[in-house]
């Protein structure tokens, strides 16, 4: 079996219940939005996103225009530790922290692009529950390794026998054996060549063809005992100063190729001639990134950042922005676009702006408005001078728009009767029943009834008018027969739609919101992690001493708590 097949499972209370996200709109508050007054480069990034709204809808609004295009994926959720952080209702009982976590995951792997990566920061609380859901999610496979945060720089003076300074940054690829990554830059690894000189214009550095020390002599590899022709025609052998037979470090093959490439360096010593391989310096000096992190900014350096920013109100927990370059540096180039579903205070956005990636992020907390926006608002400002603004050389620029979700597009009137909300205009509702049935909203500006496309040749149709089988002959005529027109109406008069498939062959007709009603979960805005918001699952009656038990002991069975006696 596949590495990819090898799906572990892990069970946990209402893992079976999935919510029918209602696929929202997002709609631009220009007055919230933000734009350096001028170019500062020709690499300014303008059409970056900052999403208000619960994060889950927002994903799911990303899902049909970004799926495969996002190359990053950094996340910081509330770790379900039960420290009622300020900015976050943390501390959810462990199953529901579970079940919010895959419904956000699951969208986040279908948003990755097939060499793109998931980064997710996590303590020991939930971080060996995670990296198992990741794997059922991704496949273990994608799996590429756990890295370890050291958070504090000093002693911690608890009475405590144990105390922890270190954070887990899970990572996984999105697709089975890819590595999309970079190794660090670092020129200290051209200490170890020559300068260019006489002998090269490049650096480099000359290794003895004869292999020393451990499984160097030619019994440990026959192959490798072979003579060579010095400059002046003598044979040369591998032998050690003691007089034993060694070896080469290179079969005969590979040696003869460096000498047709004029590569075999030879130079004369007193005993003679001895062969050389020439090593060049790379042009990008490079080395793998280690596991532990401990040359990082810790809590207490970010908080100090954070204070410039927001004076006394920072996070509890924040991520240092070094952490986010080094994260980017490894996985993306300029250009990138990268996804922070937990914005918190921003720092993903900050650092990708700062390192010429465009972003998107999605918060629900007031602190999107209070933190968020008067953070990037400095970054782009060129004001912010904390974090990695010096060793990026960043001095502003740019932009973002800022979006709100719209609201549940079905609403129930005051009869009870479902119907299209009222706060939509034409133009919005267009959008909300083009993405519904799966269209791109792209309305012509030559022909009024196409409103959207889902190929070449189909497109879709919104008014809110009953037709008349006049109106839909004369759609007909327009429409051509080598194309097909999804309409979606309030009604339609004196035909059915079984008859106006038969006489009309490239019309299809629906009506609104009947063609809508079963698809998703209506008027649901908060699916955060916040277990008061959420309603309680619908159970079968469990068998408990022997009667059958009602609500309040699913309630019991789910939280752990004391409840009332069914």
């Amino acid at each position: 079996m596949s590495a990819q097949k090898q799906r572990l499972e892990l069970t946990w209370i209402g893992k079976e219940k999935r919510p029918k996200l209602e696929p929202r709109i997002l709609l631009e508050d220009a007055e919230r939005s933000y734009h350096a007054k001028h170019r500062v480069t020709d690499e300014d990034r303008f059409d970056n996103r900052l999403i208000f709204g619960d994060n889950l809808l927002a994903l799911k609004a990303l899902e049909q225009e970004f799926s495969g295009k996002v190359r990053c994926v950094f996340i910081d959720p509330p770790y379900n530790t039960g420290s009622a952080f300020t900015h976050y209702d943390d501390g959810l009982e462990h199953s529901i922290w579970l079940g919010l976590m895959r419904d956000r995951l699951e969208i986040i792997r279908r948003l990755l692009s097939d060499d793109g990566s998931l980064w997710i920061t996590i303590d020991d609380n939930e971080a060996h529950y995670l990296k198992v859901l990741c794997d059922e999610i991704f496949g273990r496979g994608c799996f590429v390794t756990a890295f370890i945060w050291k958070k504090v720089d000093s002693p911690n003076d608890n009475k405590v026998p144990i105390t922890p300074d270190h954070e887990y940054l899970l990572c996984f690829s999105k697709t089975l054996g890819a590595r999309p990554f970079k190794q660090k830059s670092d020129n200290s690894i051209l200490d170890a060549y020559r300068k260019p000189d006489v002998e090269s214009d490049r650096p480099y550095r000359d290794r003895l063809l004869k292999k020393n020390g451990k499984n160097s002599l030619r019994t440990d590899r026959p192959s490798m005992f072979f003579p060579l022709i010095s400059p002046d025609g003598t044979e040369v052998l591998p032998i050690h100063d003691d007089g034993r037979e060694a070896r080469w470090a290179m079969g005969k093959e590979t040696v003869d190729e460096l000498i047709a490439k004029n590569e075999l360096i030879w130079k004369k010593r007193e005993t003679g001639w001895i062969p050389y391989t020439r090593e060049f310096a790379p042009d990008s000096p490079s080395r793998p990134y280690p596991t532990i992190w401990s040359d990082l900014d810790t809590t207490r350096q970010t908080k100090a950042h954070q204070k410039t920013l927001f004076g006394e109100d920072v996070f509890d927990t924040p991520k240092p922005e070094d952490m986010l370059q080094r994260v980017l540096d490894m996985s993306t180039n300029p250009g990138d676009l990268v996804l922070d579903s937990f914005a918190g205070s921003g720092t993903t956005g900050a650092v990708a702006h700062k390192m010429g990636r465009r972003w998107i992020m999605v918060e629900l907390g007031e602190h999107c408005h209070t933190h968020i926006i008067p953070r990037l608002k400095k970054v782009i400002d060129g004001e912010d001078q904390g974090g990695i603004t010096e060793s990026v050389g960043w001095q502003g620029g740019g932009g973002f728009r800022y979006y709100r979700l719209a609201p549940t597009l079905i609403v129930n009137d005051r009869w009870g009767n479902p119907v299209i909300n009222p706060e939509y205009n034409a133009a919005q509702l267009a959008e909300a029943l083009a993405k519904l049935e799966g269209f791109v909203y792209a309305p012509s500006e030559t022909r009024w009834w196409q409103h959207g496309h889902s190929s070449e040749r189909d497109f879709i149709y919104i008014t809110t008018q009953t037709l008349s089988a006049e109106q839909l002959q004369a759609l007909s005529d327009e429409v051509g027969t080598s194309k097909s027109l999804l309409i979606c109406c309030s009604a339609f008069r004196g035909i059915t739609a079984a008859q106006a498939t038969e006489r009309w062959p490239n019309l299809t007709l629906k009506k609104i919101p009947k063609m809508v009603l079963a698809r998703c979960e209506w008027g649901h805005d908060d699916y955060s992690l916040n277990v008061a918001n959420l309603p309680m699952a619908e159970a079968e009656p469990l068998e408990v001493g022997g009667r059958k038990a009602g609500k309040a002991a699913m309630t019991l069975d789910l939280f752990g708590g004391e409840g009332e006696k069914a």
